[in-house]
């Protein structure tokens, strides 16, 4: 299976080693992987702060990018891969051979928790683990794409680790993109209720599905002092092969 991957700008300019890890589970369950030249931003940031044009021509890149190739469009982020899915044909349904262009991809897009369970059945073959591993539920992913329980049953695969709840885990880290730029101080409100939150866990490491979220979990750590460990998910599965 031949499958498109879609780095995310967080991804590809602070987070590359989550690139990486997603390449990794990709080839080592059967995906040959393309990273197709000319990717760039799918234009979230600007759609959430209200700037539907400019948003727009980011949409338009991505599909005259993404609709020239084939096969299943793979992201280690829920809130780019709801933007593609449930925005873009939205967003372009005006336009004529866009809107087409736009269902096409939008039907082809997944975040990476959802293809490795729902396509690959990753979480059958099992994960070595270790620690005690907590897991925020990111508001996009959940709340705009639906994924709920995949990122579950891939943590419940990793062998060898404990797997401790996290109170109110589907609750605001904080970030929300344009969010945490426009509002910061409940940005790091709600950054510090999340970290009390993990600390409160007993877990050594914290991990989710989305850098930005994953990020601003970070800083709320760091400015408590802790030394838990924040990952992706991608990273953990990956050390686990």
């Amino acid at each position: 299976m031949r499958v498109q991957l879609f780095g995310t700008c967080l991804v590809d300019a602070l987070f590359p080693e989550v690139g990486e890890a997603t390449v990794k589970l990709l080839r080592h369950f059967g995906a040959e992987v393309d990273y197709p030249a000319g990717q760039t931003c799918c234009g979230q940031p600007a759609f959430n702060a209200g700037y539907r044009a400019e948003a727009a021509a980011a949409a338009r890149h991505f599909l005259d990018i993404f609709a020239a190739t084939e096969g299943p469009i793979v992201t280690p982020s829920g809130s780019c891969a709801a933007m593609v899915k449930h925005h873009y044909p939205a967003l372009l349904q005006d336009e004529p051979g866009m809107s087409g262009k736009a269902a096409a991809v939008a039907g082809r897009i997944y975040e990476l928790s959802q293809f490795l369970v729902g396509v690959l059945r990753a979480h059958e073959r099992g994960f070595a683990g270790r620690g005690r591993i907590t897991y925020h539920s990111s508001c996009h992913l959940t709340r705009s794409l639906g994924v709920r329980e995949e990122p579950l049953a891939l943590l419940a695969a990793l062998r060898g680790a404990e797997i401790v709840p996290l109170s109110d885990a589907t609750r605001c880290c904080g970030f929300g993109g344009m969010f945490m730029a426009k509002l910061p101080e409940i940005s790091c409100a709600l950054a510090d209720e999340k970290a009390g939150a993990i600390l409160a866990s007993g877990a050594d490491t914290v991990t989710g599905c989305d850098s930005g979220c994953l990020m601003n979990i970070a800083d709320g750590l760091k400015k408590r002092g802790s030394q838990v460990r924040v990952a992706h998910l991608a990273q953990l599965l990956a050390e686990g092969l």
